[in-house]
């Protein structure tokens, strides 16, 4: 037996009787062998998914810094707050109700200005209206003798009745959901509380002022420490989905129109495709607007918007952008079609539809700069003007749609002897596909039209400023009224 180093690693060999030697492998018991299966299941597999799990979180940090930014805010204002609890002087100072504060900042901190806002002022206002309420109730009953407890709970069941109704009409929910629910905690507490509390007075004013304390530290943090407005994120929100409004009628038409025989490698597809799909953002968009509206509101002013901007605004565009998705979801069902119009009648309407298309594409791009840049456009008018021009040139042209066709190329070889029949007259069931796609894209251009008004509404309102750049022509040309 001999011991033999090769590559770093030590191994042994034995000696048999040829004259040659045989790597010795050692033998493991049964004990050994399970561990050693353990350990492989260990490391291929729970090391991996923790792995994979932690590439999975370093993910969403690194896409929505926002994210990241929000729980950072969130530790130092609990830090801040928590102040109060480890101190002595400031525990004292507010009686010991230190805690509340620590809830209220857990419970009102989000990751917008505006949602923030809307939680504190909900939190605060609620507190001390209820507290009040409470405190009179108290002592009310206080003087009704024997009839303390029913008084008690009747004013609790009146006002835990009216302020839950109250959660169920949609104007007063949107903006004051919240505080009707602390209303009711709240009054709830001091009112059933004041039974067996002597102090009941020093008790609501402690918790009053703990309060006032959590909600302060919020609003400061969220608003000095790396703000995230939820108007800016609402106006990003809009314009992005011109953008993709845009893209997505430029790719419908182009894709229609393009030829066969033009090959394009997967990435472009792929590009292609998620453009293409833009639309559905735009449909699944509602929800988010009214929401960041909501929150909006609430925000003081920042950025090119002012404190009493009309942020309801955006909703009514969020909805005629919606009606515009409407008919590119509509167009791309058009290019699914079993049915594919002949070439020559995609040619006889391919120039026309290309050109309503660019047009009405560019008003979409001018209406995201407008947003992006809270300024009114030099050109629309000029751009309106030429898309109009372009919807009356797709008219003419399908007053004029082709009744015959050539006939293909295997048919006029099989008939030599009719020279001079070769064409074919044909079916509505042809031309139906493309004549439903130029229907929707007039109508279409109409539904722009309403939207351009919805953002000059917004400019109005806003008082956006005038672009600086000069007009690139046509400023005076008058808008030609749609029809389809």
């Amino acid at each position: 037996m001999a011991s033999k180093v090769e590559a770093g690693k030590l191994e042994w060999r034995i000696s048999v009787d040829n004259g040659t030697t045989e790597r010795l492998v050692p033998t493991y018991g049964p004990s050994k062998r399970i561990f050693l299966w353990l350990k492989g299941f260990v490391m291929k597999v729970i090391l991996e998914q923790i792995a994979k799990s932690m590439r999975n979180i370093w993910r969403i940090g690194a896409d929505d810094p926002a994210k990241a930014v929000h729980c950072l805010k969130v530790g130092l204002a609990l830090s801040l707050v928590s102040i109060f609890y480890y101190m002595r002087p400031l525990y004292d100072g507010v009686g010991g109700n230190a805690m509340w504060a620590i809830m209220t900042v857990v419970v009102v901190f989000e990751s917008t200005v505006g949602a923030t806002f809307s939680k504190c002022v909900n939190r605060v206002v609620a507190t001390i209206l209820a507290g009040t309420l409470g405190i009179a109730v108290h002592w009310v009953a206080t003087q009704s003798g024997k009839a303390e407890i029913f008084v008690t709970a009747c004013s609790v069941f009146l006002f835990a009745f009216t302020a839950t109704y109250s959660r169920f009409v949609p104007s007063f929910k949107s903006r004051f959901d919240y505080g009707a629910m602390i209303f009711i905690l709240t009054f709830s507490l001091v009112s059933v509380g004041g039974y067996r509390v002597d102090k009941l007075f020093d008790m609501a004013q402690q918790r009053a002022s703990t309060i006032a304390i959590g909600t302060s530290i919020c609003i400061v943090i969220t608003v000095f420490l790396c703000p995230i407005w939820a108007g800016s994120q609402l106006n990003r929100l809009v314009q992005c989905n011109f953008v993709k409004l845009a893209d997505s009628l430029d790719g419908c038409v182009a894709e229609y129109f393009k030829k066969k025989d033009v090959s394009t490698n997967e990435n472009e597809d792929e590009e292609s495709n998620k453009k293409l799909q833009g639309f559905k953002c735009v449909l699944n968009s509602k929800g988010t607007e009214e929401a960041m509206a909501n929150l909006a509101r609430w925000e003081p002013a920042h950025g090119s918007f002012n404190f009493r901007h009309p942020w309801q605004q955006y909703v009514k565009i969020g909805a005629a952008m919606r009606r515009c998705a409407y008919c590119l979801e509509n167009l791309s069902i058009c290019m699914n079609y079993e049915t594919e119009a002949p070439d020559q009648v995609k040619n006889h309407f391919g120039e026309a539809c290309m050109s309503l298309s660019s047009a009405s594409s560019k008003i979409l791009r001018e209406l995201a700069d407008m947003i992006k840049n809270t300024r009114k456009s030099s050109k629309m008018d000029y751009l309106v003007f030429d898309m109009n021009s372009a919807v009356q040139e797709l008219q003419e042209t399908l007053k004029i749609v082709p009744i015959e066709i050539n006939r293909p190329e295997e048919d006029v070889k099989s008939e030599k002897d009719k020279e001079g029949d070769r064409t074919m007259a044909m079916s509505l069931h042809e031309i139906l596909p493309v004549t439903t796609l130029v229907s929707l894209l007039i109508e279409n251009a109409a539904r722009i039209q309403t939207t351009v008004e919805a953002v000059d509404e917004l400019a109005n309102l806003a008082d956006f400023k005038q672009d600086s750049k000069k007009k690139t022509g046509g400023n005076n040309a008058k808008q030609t009224p749609l029809s389809s």
